[in-house]
């Protein structure tokens, strides 16, 4: 039984659009397998069957979710021809047999992130496959730490990853890997970072430039931070980032001098310090 579901190729994707395939074909599956198969999915050392039933359906009494979950699990069964979720005593997990997509995203940006290595040479196929989302459109409570860890996850591999293949002189598809980590998290500034020096290296200064002041100019606006001084000392030195500076600084408004009582305390206070000592003499 085994050897003919392990020939089986069942495949689970969770990133982009929910897909379960078996043999290269789209198996369909109710919306409650769907929910159970992505939650375990992303679980694979399985989870007791109260605790999926309480995340997948927060808002229903104990015995409903349960129900819940054991008419999800029958669904599961009937979807496919072979073993989807295994029951072990009171927990669940997926069979080995299925190939998660998420799971296998994660062991290859482990690895990206452990470098050093060689640019792989499939980097245009990772850059697509670390784009996507999990499961985006799907309002479940439970996924929101899924879907942090998975961004963090694939964010660390994008720069990692461009910064191989800067150090490669593959400015292209490093700047295709850095470039879509700033589209996944534009306020995050290690991935712009990684922009300037490709531009920088490749000699497009112009272009290194607009890229910082673009960037400047979205912290400026959403939080009322500047970048970083790592930063700036990309581009430590050139005249049009001087000027831009010595712009802003003419710019700024003047500090308000402080009000003639507060001066006349501090004086008084300066003055009484010597009369005290005379006092004390």
């Amino acid at each position: 039984m085994l050897g003919n579901e392990a020939s089986a190729g069942v495949s689970l994707e969770l990133l982009g659009a929910f897909e379960l395939t078996c043999c290269g074909s789209r198996v369909p599956a109710p919306l409650g397998a769907q929910r159970l198969l992505a939650f375990l999915g992303l679980r694979p050392d399985g989870v007791h069957r109260s605790a999926a039933a309480e995340q997948l359906w927060p808002d229903y009494p104990c015995h409903r979710a349960a129900a819940n979950l054991r008419s999800a699990l029958c669904q599961g069964r009937r979807a496919c021809c072979v073993t989807l979720i295994e029951c072990v005593g009171q927990r669940l997990r997926v069979s080995p047999v299925v190939q998660v997509d998420v799971l296998r995203s994660r062991d290859v940006a482990r690895q990206i992130i452990d470098g050093p290595a060689p640019p792989p040479a499939e980097s245009e196929t990772l850059i697509e496959e670390f784009a996507r989302e999990l499961l985006p459109g799907w309002p479940d409570e439970w996924l929101q730490s899924d879907r942090g860890r998975w961004d963090q996850m694939r964010l660390y591999a994008l720069e990692s990853l461009a910064q191989q293949l800067l150090t490669a002189h593959q400015y292209l598809p490093a700047l295709q890997a850095a470039l879509t980590a700033t589209a996944i998290d534009p306020i995050r500034e290690t991935a712009h970072r990684t922009v300037i020096e490709i531009h920088l290296a490749e000699g497009n200064v112009a272009s290194a430039v607009r890229c910082y002041q673009q960037y400047e100019a979205y912290l400026q606006r959403e939080l009322r931070v500047s970048p970083s001084p790592q930063m700036t000392d990309l581009l430590q030195g050139l005249p049009c980032i001087q000027a831009d500076r010595y712009r802003k600084q003419l710019s700024a408004p003047p500090q308000a001098a402080a009000p003639a009582s507060d001066r006349l305390r501090g004086q008084a206070g300066g003055s009484r310090a010597p009369g005290r000592g005379r006092n004390a003499s």
